[in-house]
């Protein structure tokens, strides 16, 4: 092995905190920076500290192996980026707020890349000429810009990050399906090594486009992402990619519509309240503007509207909630009385559950008025159908029925089968076999570098600090001299055997501070194994504590240094 240089914390470029950062509201937060591994620059955007970057570094490190593994080639491209290439595909206008927009010193626009699916197409354009130049697969470790509304979380949710993106470019659509395959199994065995907890989970393309979709979710309290397990089968999707069929119900004899006066009921809950019926038997209907246009959208008055599933439908247009002004230009539309039938000049999507046949009671598009009878496909009709609800836990599976059950998550990878958006918008076509062009189809993949380490410390933590897995840790073993000179030379003796052993050591031998703040630091810093120089350091005697199971054992200090360098 080779010899490992010995860091020494009396040499360290890092503080501990006792107490938790005001600003921080998750546990990955609050642990990186009381540990000394990161420090806030500005809102969003954070500085690595050495043991961070260790940590940083060594996620790196697997990726690597594991894209070169299936033989794909790293490159570097600019993080700063021209306009056009994103005018070209959309994205310029699609990303909004989102996107970091600059100017240079003669008004050309640019923009710092949030993701480089135009740049990369634009490379192999430039390079590959035939046939005979694919598949390749190419890919980069570098740091991201998203001008994020409310940058929080520390680094799960920043404006800066750093980001393993790949892209595959193939001549056949079976070629990207086995590139897609190539990424899914070298993410898992990422994740594996990694030590993370994730599940592989259907997705939603969003901004990026394409067909088939997937996201490696890391279960944590602390993740944005809701997704959907299935306790019977193998369904697992985030609750934005999940779909139902719409399944039409038998309305023959059902009553004629009737209105009925509803006197101060504006809302589901006194409307279900006065007339002693379910919320579920009411039909709920939200007014939106899309591009400035009026568009309803039906749902079961006991659910809610998923707005992000509205916005993703309706992308890239803007949407936008109605306001008095709306109202107030619309008498037809009366506030708390709204119902789809009749609607003139509105556009009325509907959950799957507002099925043709299925009966509601609902809005008379009168005041105090409601209606009751009002028959789906009958009374009215939908002019499309989409998935707009929150799914709830219990919700049935769309595979086999069973109860779902929901849990948080922090979305750690996402794969994506991109096909020709990007090769259509950007001509990339390359010769055939048959001397005729072939249109280049891509796949796009994700790996967030940075937010693995904060899902890393949401997933391995107890109450006294972080516990890292080995091979992401900043170091092997975390040595401490309890005190007294004698234990501090002993402490630095078996640092110095360890690293020419090629272990990766850290050795706390700070002079003035107290065991007992020392050993408070070990477990909060979390290096897996713990090496203490303490009360019988004159007899050769060392203390050895595994960090994740907390086992402690008293050991000389040649049976210490045969295990740890074994």
């Amino acid at each position: 092995m080779a010899n490992a240089p010995v860091q020494r914390m009396s040499q360290l470029m890092a503080k501990t905190l006792r107490d938790d950062p005001a600003d921080a509201e998750v546990l990955s937060h609050k642990l990186l920076v009381r540990a000394g591994y990161v420090r806030r620059t500005a809102a969003g955007i954070w500085s690595w500290l050495p043991l961070g970057k260790r940590v940083l570094a060594n996620v790196e490190r697997i990726v690597r192996e594991e894209m070169d593994a299936i033989g794909a080639q790293e490159v570097l491209l600019p993080a700063l980026l021209p306009r056009e290439p994103y005018d070209a595909t959309g994205r310029w206008d699609e990303y909004g707020g989102e996107l970091f927009r600059v100017k240079d010193r003669k008004g050309g626009d640019y923009l710092l890349g949030p993701t480089h699916e135009e740049i990369f197409t634009l490379l192999v354009k430039d390079q590959a000429s035939s046939y005979k130049d694919l598949p390749v697969i190419l890919y980069q470790i570098q740091t991201k810009f998203r001008d994020e509304a409310r940058p929080r979380a520390g680094i799960l949710r920043g404006r800066e990050f750093l980001m393993k993106d790949s892209y595959s470019f193939d001549l056949s659509d079976e070629g990207l399906a086995e590139s897609y395959a190539l990424h899914r199994q070298a993410y898992q065995r990422i994740f594996e090594r990694l030590g993370l907890d994730y599940r592989i989970c259907a997705a939603t393309a969003g901004a990026m486009g394409g067909s088939k979709s997937e996201e490696f979710l890391a279960p944590a309290e602390a993740g944005e992402d809701v997704f959907a397990d299935c306790p019977q089968c193998d369904f697992a999707a985030n609750t934005e990619a999940i779909t139902y069929e719409v399944k039409p119900a038998d309305a023959a004899g059902a009553p004629a519509l009737e209105e009925i006066p509803t006197p101060d009921t504006p809302t589901i809950e006194t409307l279900a309240a006065s007339l002693g019926v379910p919320a579920s038997a009411t039909l709920k209907n939200l007014l939106v503007k899309v591009d400035g246009e009026i568009v309803a959208v039906g749902v079961p008055g006991d659910r809610e509207v998923d707005m992000d599933k509205v916005e993703a439908h309706f992308a890239p247009a803007v949407v936008e909630m109605v306001t008095e002004e709306d109202f107030a230009a619309r008498p037809d539309l009366v506030r708390g009385y709204v119902g789809p039938q009749g609607l003139d000049k509105v556009t009325y999507i509907a959950d799957p559950r507002v099925a043709p046949g299925t009966a509601w009671i609902t809005g008379a598009n009168k005041e105090h008025t409601h209606a009751r009878n009002v028959v789906a496909g009958r009374d009215f009709e939908v002019d499309a159908y989409v998935d707009v609800v929150v799914i709830q836990d219990g919700d049935p599976c769309p595979k086999c029925g069973a109860g779902l059950k929901l849990e948080r998550a922090i979305e750690i990878g996402h794969i994506f089968q991109l096909g020709r958006k990007y090769t259509d918008a950007l001509k990339l076509d390359v010769l055939g076999q048959n001397g005729k062009p072939v249109r280049v189809t891509m796949g796009s993949y994700g790996i967030g570098v940075s937010r693995a380490v904060a899902a890393l410390a949401e997933q391995h933590a107890d109450e006294h600090g972080l516990v890292w897995p080995r091979e992401v840790a900043p170091a092997d073993v975390h040595v401490v001299a309890a005190g007294k000179a004698p234990q501090t030379e002993l402490a630095l003796d078996v640092s110095g055997k360890l690293a020419a052993a090629g272990v990766r050591v850290l050795v706390d031998d700070r002079a003035g501070v107290s065991p007992g703040v020392k050993f408070t630091d070990a477990e909060l810093i979390g290096v897996p194994t713990i090496l203490v120089a303490g009360r019988r350091a004159a007899e050769g005697v060392v203390e050895l504590k595994d960090r994740r199971t907390g086992e402690r054992e008293e050991v000389t200090v040649e049976e210490a240094l045969a295990r740890l360098t074994a």
